[in-house]
C-alpha cells in the first residue's frame, strides 16, 4: 500500500535525508555552489563573446556546448566534494556508530543520505541553470522558446545525473576510507582522473588514428567514463563544431541511450556502495 504524506515524513529515509539537506544549509554548501554555477552560467552565456572583442549571445548549439564543457569541471568535484564525508565524517565523530545502533537497515541509510545530497545538488542546479534560461528568454532575441526550454531541461537533467554519480563515488570513497584527509585526497584523484586525464588520453587515440579506433570502440570508451557520457547527452543531435566534440555528436547512440547510460552508471555505484557499507564492520 502507498505512505500518505504523513507517514512518509516519518519514514527513515525522509528524516535522514532532512538531515543532510539541514548539514548542507547550516555549512552554506547548498548557497555556495549555487551561487558557482550561477555565475559560471550568467558568464558563459552573457560574456562568452568577449574573448572574441564583441557582445553578442550565442545560438542554443554553442551555447549548450560551452556550458556541458563548464561544468563537467564543476559539478563532479562539488558533487564529491558535499558527500566524502559522509560516512568517514560521521565514524570521526562517533555518529554513525550511533546511528547504525537504531532500528535502521543500512540501505536506509544509504538512500536517506543520497536523497539529501541529491536534493542538495539538483536544487542548486536547477535554479543556477534555470534562472540563466529565463534570463535568456527574457533579453535574447531569434531564441526558440519550445526548443531552448527542452534543451535546458534536458541540460539540467543530465547534469542532475552527474552529481548523483558522483555523489555516489563519494560515498565509495567515504566508506573506504580511515580518515577524511584521505578521503579529501582520494575524492582529488578521482576528479583529475575522471575528467581531466581519461579525455586527454581518449583524445590522444583520436588524434593516433590507430587501425582499431572506430565508433564502436569510442562508443565503449565513452561508456567507461560517466563524463564523457555527460558532454554525448548535451551536445548529441547539435552541432557542436568540429574538434574534440564531434565524437560525441557522432556516438549515434540518441539521448534515450546515453541517459539508460548514465542511469546504469548510478544503479552500478549505488550497488556498490551498499555492498562496501553492508560489509563495513561496526
Amino acid at each position: 500500500m502507498f505512505m500518505n504524506i504523513s507517514q512518509l515524513k516519518r519514514s527513515p529515509v525522509m528524516i535522514i535525508a532532512k538531515k543532510e539537506i539541514r548539514d548542507s544549509l547550516r555549512n552554506r554548501w547548498g548557497m555556495f555552489i549555487s551561487i558557482i554555477f550561477l555565475v559560471l552560467s550568467l558568464s558563459v552565456t552573457f560574456a562568452g563573446s568577449a574573448i572574441r572583442g564583441e557582445l553578442s549571445l550565442p545560438d542554443i548549439s554553442a551555447l549548450m556546448s560551452s556550458l556541458s564543457t563548464i561544468a563537467v569541471f564543476i559539478i563532479p568535484l562539488a558533487a564529491m566534494l558535499i558527500s566524502y564525508d559522509a560516512f568517514v565524517g560521521e565514524d570521526e565523530a562517533g555518529t554513525l556508530l550511533l546511528l547504525l545502533s537504531y532500528p535502521l537497515s543500512r540501505m536506509q541509510i544509504l538512500q536517506g543520505k543520497l536523497l539529501g545530497h541529491s536534493i542538495v545538488m539538483g536544487l542548486t542546479i536547477t535554479s543556477a541553470f534555470g534562472f540563466t534560461c529565463l534570463l535568456l528568454l527574457l533579453v535574447g532575441n531569434g531564441y526558440n522558446t519550445l526548443d531552448t526550454l527542452i534543451q535546458f531541461a534536458q541540460f539540467i537533467c543530465s547534469s542532475i545525473m552527474l552529481a548523483i554519480t558522483f555523489i555516489l563515488f563519494g560515498y565509495i570513497v567515504s566508506l573506504k576510507a580511515s580518515e577524511k584527509a584521505k578521503a579529501v585526497a582520494t575524492i582529488l584523484l578521482l576528479w583529475f582522473l575522471f575528467v581531466l586525464i581519461y579525455d586527454l588520453l581518449l583524445l590522444t587515440l583520436l588524434i593516433a588514428d590507430l587501425s582499431f579506433i572506430n565508433q564502436q570502440v569510442i562508443n565503449f570508451l565513452m561508456v567507461l567514463n560517466p563524463t564523457d557520457l555527460y558532454r554525448a547527452m548535451n551536445v548529441s543531435g547539435l552541432d557542436a563544431g568540429g574538434g574534440g566534440l564531434s565524437v560525441f555528436v557522432d556516438s549515434g547512440w540518441g539521448v534515450s541511450g546515453l541517459f539508460a547510460g548514465m542511469l546504469s552508471w548510478i544503479l552500478a555505484l549505488t550497488a556498490a556502495s551498499y555492498t562496501i557499507f553492508n560489509k563495513r564492520p561496526l
